[in-house]
């Protein structure tokens, strides 16, 4: 943060600034009953305008203030304790990972005389502020005394002997950090502090007592909040003192040293982030004991009530016990150091007992330093003993430093004599034991660490206090004194105070207040606006539903106005960082992304859309181009699809005007350098057919044109036409068909009375407009490489599109926090057509004349099938249902078992023919550490892929580990199982290699490629394997001879579906087109190119047919003919997101799709003996987001994964 090296870097003030807005988001002054307001940052020193100094970090003022500001009658009290001043730590994380340490002091102070005054606050009324010190050295003692001190001055009778903030330039500009073996002596006025850097070799520093834990907590409860924060869970400290909660955060992480905790960390949660504590990931946080987390679910939190002693977990994730004899030793240590005088009460004086004596008497006085050292130095004992001869067991040959668990816990077992320790297993697996090996504790050069040395002291009978550093000498000691004191003349003049006083702002910083309060000034006696419509009340219970609606229309406004300034919010910080991603980022897996998406989607008033578009608006009149990578312009336009069509359904044609208006300036440059607009990717979506809109936005934008031009304008006629052409600019953006616009422009011109001149004039516009976009956009082709006839295949599109789902467990865990605060209990209303087109319609005669009765049969039944299965305790990120080899389905007694992968780190083997949710699961697999990501299978053998970079091999039957295989530099995203006893695999380190499953080695390293790989395939007649991903490209390997046959180019986008057939390879991209490849001529037979969106799936058929599926949720079936292949259906209206998996079998096609969607489809024959697929039936959707689907097409059955943690299989053929 500092560019010197100061021991304090910042001292800051927090409290009531200019612009009031209630923790609730509601802008002003609303009184100071049950009402708490947002901190702000009122002063800093050093200031930030200066260049060479960047800011604190933003959420300082909430986390320093975390329950908020409240107003009180009256000034400190004596006699009330609760007016008395606060002092307490907090601790933040910076951007990098390290600690921000915090020091506040807290208190009541008068409301600054012009913010009382513009908002009409009563007289004498008080706040809270708080002064703080800001530093990355964790000396909380002498910040705490320094500020103290501080306070006193400010407020003593007596005053003190300079302005405060002189005081505070001396603490902030003239105290450096102290360097090894030294010490720093500074005075705040005439109070001496002492600052000493802590030895480098010895335990990291930690000014502060370890005292609350043990006090908090008896013995046996600390020992289980220390295994739960070394095994990685989901911890949650309650306490009614927020100096507890840091306290008792920091001595958690200081003993658990050597390991670093490596997950979320935030010791005092401010009262806008209790959604945070649903997040799925570990985390170690502290809240208040006055918030209210009734309306949370903490499933899997192991909730610690520092208050009363009491650790609640939940029944399916316990705390694991501590082995003995390691459990034992800790827990007699602990005894000895707490409660020494009871653990040798009746321990009678002998002469070998002497060394107990003195312990006692060293440990029976107040607790002290000593007795901070010696409880880190009994935890180190614990992992010492635990981890005894762990050396042994880390492989240096790999530069990653593999440790073999298994042979470690096989050591322990016969020495313990205990055949599993689950504490152990789940210890030496977490992402801490990984990081300490990785920190070079277990290189074989690194030389022996403080746990090493502590085992060979111990084994020796020594004391380990004994490998810790004596002090060597007397430091060097640093006096630093006050230069403006020695400076200023002798003066008898005291400096005294009736509040905190702020520093003198620049004239900037003063006009930039002035001109707060006086917008203040001007909107104050505007009474609030009605507004008759219920308000939203996401995340709210029944009890807090009743409430609001009890409230009047003026307090209705008031929370209806604090909402949508929560959302704009939230949505303004997440536009701004979507559009800084880097460019080997993908949008549409980000963070951002899938928060925006959970924002505009879950929101039933429709303040996330209408906030997004706005956004957007105002970053375009700040002077932004409007120009976005390829990557880019595919997540944001998916969002002003999902914005328009929620808008849509709402009746909100405002927002859908204003995302028209949007979208016709947000663009990309294509490979030509034309400009690619949002616009005219929208043209889908049905509101456009609807002459009304048009009507009410030609008024919407005549009115505006004549506000505009007032009574200027000459000719009403040209005025018109004029907002008549803007139209014609935006339906030809839209790729309306001509004849259609045509019709709504020439109804309105007549309705305006328009003469013939100006519908000439209007005609031609829109025809030159029209045969501009279709000349350049609807004519382009790819030219054949092959020496069969290519066919880039056009059909009319007819479908609708919503959205495209994130794709990454990053983007999940956004949403399930951003859903927490929005949580409803309403079901979404789904499986309806949202253009009420038959879903079946197509651009051929075959579709025209399909008959219907099939299709409407489907959506009139509510099939009894439906199951949902739970077990998983994260988002489901894999499914595989078999696969089909040589005609025989490769599954475990063809018996309908499916397996599944989350992001809990587990698989999952199902029988979705049991009736009880405990016979469903067969089997659990345990032994990834992270999401997975591939699954393969056959009769005996599972493999799995993870983010771990590992690939494990499992024996189906038994359920146990057999295989792991090591080699993948990152995540591993395709599995595969071949005959032989063989293994391809591929990942985002751009290799697809082959393993022989009996030794465990790689066969070889069929393809680099130089960007992450995301698909394969592999046809096992031939041999002949194909990969793609990132780059684009397919290559192509003989795993026959072992050679590259083909590198095939077309795409230019990410591949993400590859199937492969005998002699043909069919590849879906996000270029848009699907292409089917020659696999012995290495050229490309067919674009096929009808969708608007990325192809996410794609399937061959028996019959040489092909069917596609896309983001633009419509699936499209091809077939030959005349040597080429067309488009002869296309399903529209079923499914609103991206197809996630498409499987034709002989009689069935299932497909499923983001939205949750499903749909059957079943292969029938007409009169003239044609087969073709029918709509068989499609279930209804619910509210889940999809993260992955698989289909059984031999059994029409459809399995889902969604980001709650459930499974939902669908199987409506067992039910006819």
């Amino acid at each position: 943060m500092a560019t010197k090296a100061r021991f304090i870097e910042y001292f800051v003030v927090c409290g009531l600034g200019p612009d009031l807005q209630t923790t609730e988001n509601q802008r002003g002054f609303h009184g100071t009953q049950n009402l708490k307001y947002q901190p702000a940052l009122l002063d800093q020193f050093p200031s930030s305008t200066d260049s060479d100094i960047p800011s604190p970090p933003p959420q300082l003022p909430l986390c320093v203030l975390p329950g908020g500001i409240e107003f009180y009658s009256s000034g400190p009290n004596p006699s009330d304790e609760s007016s008395h001043p606060r002092s307490y730590p907090i601790v933040l994380t910076d951007g990098d990972g390290s600690k921000i340490y915090v020091c506040c002091v807290a208190f009541r102070d008068p409301v600054d005389d012009d913010v009382a005054q513009a908002y009409r606050i009563p007289a004498n009324s008080y706040v809270d502020k708080c002064i703080c010190v800001v530093s990355h050295s964790p000396s909380f003692k002498v910040f705490r005394e320094g500020l103290e001190e501080l306070h006193r001055l400010c407020f003593a009778t007596s005053g003190a002997s300079k302005p405060l903030w002189d005081i505070v330039a001396h603490m902030v500009l003239g105290v450096p950090l102290p360097g090894p073996g030294r010490q720093v002596l500074f005075a705040v006025e005439n109070f001496l502090l002492n600052v000493e850097a802590p030895p480098t070799d010895g335990l990291p520093h930690a000014d502060m007592s370890f005292q609350p834990l043990v006090q908090c907590l008896d013995i046996d409860n600390v020992i289980r909040l220390f295994t739960a924060v070394l095994l990685e869970r989901r911890v949650l400290l309650r306490a009614s003192k927020y100096s507890v909660l840091t306290m008792i955060a920091e001595a958690l992480c200081q003993l658990i040293y050597p390991i670093k905790w490596q997950h979320v960390y935030i010791p005092v949660l401010f009262y806008g982030g209790v959604e945070y504590i649903d997040a799925p990931t570990p985390y170690l946080m502290g809240l208040h004991s006055s918030v209210d987390t009734s309306g949370l679910q903490m499933d899997g939190v192991v909730d610690v009530d520092l208050d009363n002693n009491k650790i609640i977990t939940s029944a399916d994730e316990p705390i694991p016990a501590v082995p003995e004899p390691e459990l034992g030793r800790l827990r007699n240590d602990l005894l000895q150091l707490i409660y020494s005088n009871l653990a040798y009460l009746d321990r009678a004086r002998t002469s070998y007992n002497a060394v107990h004596d003195a312990y006692v008497r060293r440990f029976s006085k107040p607790w002290c330093s000593q007795h901070d050292r010696e409880l880190r130095i009994i935890f180190l004992k614990f992992f010492a003993t635990i981890l005894y001869g762990y050396r042994d067991f880390v492989d240096y040959s790999l530069p990653e430093k593999v440790f073999n668990s298994q042979a470690f816990l096989k050591k322990r077992s016969r020495m313990t004599s205990r055949d599993t320790e689950h504490m152990v297993a789940e210890f030496i697996s977490s992402q801490g034991f990984i990081e300490f090996l990785e920190r070079g504790y277990g290189c074989a050069t690194a030389g022996p660490n403080l746990v090493d040395r502590i085992q060979e002291a111990m084994g020796r009978g020594q004391d380990p206090s004994i490998c810790f550093p004596e002090p060597h000498g007397q430091p060097e000691i640093l006096t630093v004194s006050d230069t403006t004191t020695i400076q200023a003349p002798a003066t008898r003049a005291r400096y005294c105070y009736d509040r905190f006083p702020s520093i003198v702002r620049t004239p900037a910083q003063e006009e930039k207040r002035k001109a707060v309060l006086a917008a203040v000034n001007n909107t104050v006696e505007r009474p609030s606006r009605s507004v008759p419509t219920a308000i939203p009340t996401p995340g709210r219970g029944a009890a807090q539903q009743s409430k609001l609606e009890s409230l009047n229309p003026e307090e209705r406004a008031a929370e209806r106005e604090r909402m949508v300034l929560d959302i704009k919010v939230k949505l303004q910080g997440l536009w701004r960082r979507l559009l800084m991603l880097g460019r080997t980022d993908d949008p549409l897996g980000s963070f951002e992304f899938g928060t925006i998406y959970a924002l505009i989607e879950s929101d039933a008033e429709g303040f996330g859309g209408s906030g997004f578009v706005e956004c957007i608006r105002e970053h375009i009149s700040t002077g932004w181009q409007c120009k976005l990578s390829d990557e880019q312009f595919i997540a944001v336009k998916e969002l002003i699809k999902i914005t328009v069509s929620r808008a849509t359904s709402r009746n909100d044609m405002g927002t859908v005007r204003d995302s028209l208006e949007i979208s016709f300036q947000v663009h990309k440059k294509d490979m030509a350098g034309i400009s690619d607009y949002i616009q005219r990717h929208l043209g889908t979506l049905p509101v456009w057919n609807e002459p009304r809109f048009w009507d009410g936005y030609f008024e919407v934008i005549l009115e505006r044109a004549e506000q505009q031009t007032g009574s200027n304008f000459q000719n009403y006629a040209s005025l018109v036409t004029e907002q008549l052409i803007a139209l014609a600019q935006h339906m030809a953006g839209l790729g309306l068909p001509d004849s259609e616009a045509w019709s709504i422009l020439e109804t309105l011109a007549q309705k305006n009375n328009l003469g013939s001149k100006q519908l000439i004039k209007l005609r031609g516009i829109l025809a030159h407009l029209e045969l501009l976009s279709h000349r350049y956009w609807r004519s382009t082709h790819t030219p054949s490489k092959a020496a069969a006839p290519v066919l880039v295949a056009q059909a009319k599109v007819e479908d609708h599109v919503e959205t495209v789902a994130p794709s990454s467990e990053t983007a999940g865990i956004g949403r399930s926090w951003v859903q927490s605060m929005f949580s409803r209990d309403r079901a979404l209303q789904a499986g309806r057509s949202r253009n009420g087109r038959d879903p079946m319609g197509g651009s051929s005669e075959a579709s025209k004349s399909a008959p219907q009765s099939n299709a409407d049969a489907g959506h009139k039944k509510n099939p009894a099938t439906m199951r949902v299965l739970r077990g998983h305790k994260g988002a489901i990120t894999a499914l595989h249902t078999g696969a089909r080899e040589g005609g025989e389905l490769v599954d475990m007694d063809d018996t309908g078992f499916f397996l599944s992968g989350s992001a809990d780190c587990t698989i999952k083997l199902w029988d979705p023919n049991s009736r009880t949710n405990s016979e469903n699961c067969r089997a659990t697999f345990n032994g990834h550490t992270g999401p997975i990501r591939a699954i393969g299978s056959d009769r005996s053998r599972v493999v799995t892929g993870s983010d771990d970079h590992t690939v494990l091999v499992w024996d189906k039957n038994a359920g146990v580990l057999q295989e792991e295989l090591k080699g993948h530099e990152a995540r591993v995203n395709c599995v595969r199982i071949l005959s032989g006893e063989r293994v391809i695999t591929a990942g985002y380190d751009g290799t697809a290699r082959m393993w022989d499953v009996r030794t465990d080695q790689i066969v070889s390293t069929l393809a680099r490629h130089p960007t992450a790989i995301l698909c394969l395939d592999f046809e096992e007649s031939s041999e002949v394997l194909a990969v793609a991903g990132v780059d684009g490209e397919i290559t192509i390997w003989d795993v026959r001879a072992g050679k590259k046959m083909h590198q095939l180019i077309g795409h230019t986008s990410w591949i993400r579906a590859l199937k492969m057939g005998r002699d043909v390879i069919l590849s879906g991209s996000d270029d848009w087109t699907a292409r089917m490849w020659s696999v012995s001529r290495g050229t490309c037979d067919s674009v096929l190119s009808c969708h608007k969106g990325a192809v996410t799936s794609v399937e061959l058929c028996k019959d040489e047919g092909v069917i596609t599926g896309s983001a633009d949720g419509m699936v499209r079936l091809w077939e030959r003919e005349d040597g080429t292949l067309r488009s002869v259906k296309t399903v529209t209206g079923l499914h609103a997101a991206p197809i996630l998996s498409i499987r034709a079998g002989d009689k069935w096609l299932a497909v499923g799709a983001a939205d949750n969607s499903m749909s059957l489809f079943s292969r029938v024959r007409n009169r003239s003996g044609v087969e073709s697929w029918q709509l068989y039936r499609t279930p209804q959707r619910t509210a889940a987001t999809i993260r992955c689907a698989a289909s059984d097409a031999e059994r029409g059955r459809v399995i889902s994964g969604a980001r709650n943690n459930l499974l939902r299989v669908w199987e409506p053929v067992n039910s006819v």
